[in-house]
């Protein structure tokens, strides 16, 4: 007879259990997490738009007046203009940008 090398099948059924009992572990505490990481996420993105409003003003010397601007200009991509939790991201007159939530009507 050959000697065949391999996993048995209750090795198989115990490295599956090990993977199932980690992501029943896993899962929850990420969704738990959502919202949090969703606001860390909005808060680094005001960040890199306040970095692209500096190299607009270095670039143009003048200070974009909305977030339009910095799309039109190519310092964004069209559509990355909101949050991942949704918020807007807006410019105010004197360079400072803010996320504030839309308002529904």
């Amino acid at each position: 007879m050959k000697n065949e090398k391999g996993f048995t099948l209750i090795e198989m059924m115990i490295v599956l259990m090990v993977i199932s009992v980690l992501l029943i572990i896993t899962v929850p505490n990420v969704t738990q997490h959502n919202n949090t990481i969703n606001t860390k996420g909005c808060d680094a993105f005001v960040k890199m738009v306040e970095g692209q409003v500096q190299a607009y003003n270095i670039d143009k010397k003048s200070l974009p007046s909305s977030v339009n601007d910095l799309v039109s200009g190519g310092y964004l991509k069209t559509g990355e203009t909101t949050c991942p939790d949704g918020r807007q991201i807006t410019l105010t007159a004197g360079g400072v940008v803010s996320a504030i939530k839309p308002t529904s009507n």
